[in-house]
């Protein structure tokens, strides 16, 4: 695991593409209990090289109801975006997570962590390619019908403040989805 993480860590296939340049953000074990597969890491991110270092991430570990200790314990969490180095701007947000490190790293990673309990899936590039077909017309409606794909993953929205309008028009997700994450959470901890 340490040598695939170096890799990972010393990859620049995409180095053209990425305007602050190459900065792999990966965090994993072979113990890790949790994956969580997230989008690709914003400029703050990029800059500390702490995985969720932001807003968001703030936010997740509330919805996952952990401390930053649980949640940096790799251990407990491993903590892999779709996209490993940020993206760039884009229009309206930060682009999409570049195409090339999901095939490229991601089966190794996870087929070295045997312990894994649960894959959290976040936001649609994530249940794309973890889901394909079986994923739902759009986000909102898989992360509806998120029993559907327990107990190996669960999918949730993205949890920037960015997606408050979301979350503000879908009040289901805080009455269904949270209570359920938090309790599978516990227990893959403490399996």
């Amino acid at each position: 695991m340490d040598h695939l993480l170096s890799q990972i860590r010393n990859c620049s296939i995409c180095t053209e593409h990425l305007p602050l340049g190459p900065r792999p953000i990966v965090v994993g074990h072979p113990k890790s209990k949790i994956a969580i597969i997230g989008q690709a890491p914003g400029t703050k991110v990029h800059k500390t090289g702490i995985p969720w270092d932001d807003p968001s991430g703030k936010q997740l570990r509330k919805w996952l109801n952990v401390t930053d200790e649980q949640f940096y314990n790799e251990q407990l969490f491993a903590l892999i975006p779709m996209g490993f180095c940020y993206p760039g701007k884009g229009k309206s947000g930060d682009l999409p997570p570049r195409p090339e490190c999901a095939p490229l790293w991601h089966k190794a990673l996870v087929n070295q962590m045997s312990d894994l309990k649960l894959t959290i899936l976040i936001g649609q590039y994530a249940q794309k390619y973890y889901l394909g077909d079986t994923m739902k017309r759009n986000l909102t409606e898989t992360v509806r019908n998120y029993k559907e794909y327990l107990p190996h993953y669960i999918v949730l929205p993205h949890p920037s403040p960015r997606n408050r309008f979301w979350l503000s028009k879908n009040p289901w997700f805080d009455k269904m989805v949270l209570p359920d994450l938090r309790e599978r959470v516990l227990m893959s901890l403490n399996s």
